[in-house]
């Protein structure tokens, strides 16, 4: 089927799992509770995603505080008791955050729990994301390594390890978040691609890597406005992207000042495009949808393109995040119609 839709991985968690529309949002309940909570709330995300008609769906990740912690969470060699503050991408902002005090190693399975409970509740393909090696080091301070890039390695064969396990845990695709490489485009194609190609490796799932401009919070909001009238960093990047061995790449297109020709060089990659705007409670229609596809349908062939969102659409409000996803479908549908 032409124009598959999936999203960039995070749903809004229901107000029982944790404080609404805000990342990092506290838990509401803990222990035995809170497992049980996580697993509701799993599978309403998978329900709510296929009732509004995606088809690769995701477990929303309702399991995780966030997108990178949720796996440090789980790593031994990390410090979580004594956090310092750090600026991130490059400080465009600031968190508090752990630190890498020895070698780092799992303490055991990740997410087997909600990647079971995904696969046991839809018949869809599955996509499950996890943080990309460079934005994990770029969210994260180093105590033990001295070295990026020797950090880096270390959580990218932690990561396969994991994927390795997801995909006999039954997932389809697995994507590797990487905002960073919108940020350090040098370090992209000196390290970061072949810290990816560690992570992968032994994979025969799809696999792929979401490139974004972050989710629709000020401080990203804010840094899109100083990048001009065009934004060119994928420039930098896309072509050593097509040469790797990641199949799938998920951007930013919606809304976004991203000139479209620059899929064009992905040569031979199926595009995940963000037809979706996550900075934004205005609801796209379903022409809006279709639109942003035949802009991208000049540049790559129609069966290389899945429409979807342009980052997580954790921090937003639920009723418009299932309102943004029946008008992808719905887009989808009506591009499907017109070029089948």
């Amino acid at each position: 089927m032409l124009f598959e839709t999936t999203i960039a991985g995070s749903l809004p968690k229901p107000a029982w799992l944790a404080e609404p529309n805000k990342l990092w949002a506290p838990w509401k309940s803990s222990g035995a509770a809170l497992l049980d909570a996580k697993r509701d709330a799993t599978v309403l995300a998978l329900k709510e995603q296929e009732d509004a008609g995606i088809d690769i769906v995701t477990e929303g990740e309702q399991s995780r505080q966030h997108f990178v912690h949720g796996f440090l969470e789980n790593v031994a060699g990390i410090d979580f008791a004594n956090k310092v503050e750090m600026g991130i991408r490059n400080d465009r902002y600031k968190a508090m955050v752990p630190q890498v005090t020895g070698e780092l190693k799992l303490k055991g399975r990740v997410h087997e729990y909600e990647a079971r409970i995904a696969r046991a509740h839809t018949k869809r393909k599955l996509k499950f994301t996890m943080p990309g090696p460079m934005t994990i080091i770029d969210t994260i301070a180093d105590r033990h390594y001295g070295d990026r890039v020797k950090m880096a390695m270390a959580f990218a064969k932690l990561l396969n390890q994991e994927a390795r396990a997801l995909e006999a845990d039954g997932v389809d695709v697995i994507q590797f978040d990487e905002p960073a490489f919108n940020v350090y485009m040098d370090e992209v194609t000196q390290w970061g691609i072949d810290a990816l190609h560690v992570a992968v490796g032994g994979l025969s799932c799809t696999t792929a890597v979401h490139i974004c401009y972050g989710y629709g919070i000020e401080a990203n909001v804010a840094w899109k406005q100083t990048l001009g009238d065009e934004w060119r960093q994928y420039q930098d990047i896309f072509p050593a992207l097509a040469k790797s061995r990641i199949q799938q790449v998920s951007l930013e297109a919606r809304n976004s000042k991203v000139p479209m020709d620059l899929i064009g060089l992905l040569e031979g990659k199926d595009i995940l495009l963000g037809t979706i705007d996550v900075a934004t409670d205005q609801i796209e229609m379903p022409e809006e949808v279709c639109a942003v596809i035949e802009q991208a349908m000049r540049y790559v062939p129609k069966d290389r393109i899945f429409p979807g969102t342009n980052c997580g659409m954790a921090p937003m409000k639920r009723e418009i995040a299932f309102a943004k996803l029946a008008a992808l479908s719905k887009g989808a549908a009506l591009a499907r119609e017109r070029y089948s």
